[in-house]
C-alpha cells in the first residue's frame, strides 16, 4: 500500500475552507486500487496554512493511472475566468510525496 501525500502551502485561512474540496467524492472513488482520502489542516504554523492531503492506493501503478486520467484532469481545473473574477489563488505552492507502508497495527 501508497500514501500519497500533496502537500499544499496556501495563504492563511484557506485550508480549512478548501480542505472538503478534495474529499467532495466523484470518480476518485471509481479508480482501481484507491483506498480513502484525507486532508490534514497542519497546526502550528504562523506564516501560511498548510494543508495534506493524503490518498491511500494499492499500487503506485493505481495511483499513476489516477494521475494520467481524464477524470484527474477535470478534477484540477480551475474554473477560467470565474476564478480570475475572484482574484488571484491562495495555492502559494505544493510538494508530492510518496510513501510505502511496510508497518501497521490495528486495533484490537
Amino acid at each position: 500500500m501508497y500514501i500519497v501525500t500533496n502537500r499544499i502551502k496556501m495563504k492563511s485561512g484557506y485550508a480549512e475552507k478548501l480542505a472538503p474540496m478534495f474529499t467532495k467524492g466523484g470518480a476518485l472513488q471509481e479508480m482501481k486500487g484507491f483506498i480513502k482520502v484525507e486532508t490534514w489542516n497542519i497546526q502550528g504554523i504562523d506564516e501560511n496554512d498548510e494543508l495534506h492531503v493524503n490518498m491511500w492506493w494499492e499500487t503506485l501503478e493505481d495511483f499513476d493511472v489516477w494521475k494520467n486520467s481524464d477524470a484527474f484532469k477535470q478534477a484540477h481545473q480551475r474554473g477560467g475566468d470565474s476564478n480570475k473574477e475572484k482574484g488571484e489563488s491562495p495555492m502559494l505552492g505544493s510538494e508530492l510525496v510518496i510513501a510505502k507502508v511496510e508497518t501497521t497495527v490495528d486495533p484490537k
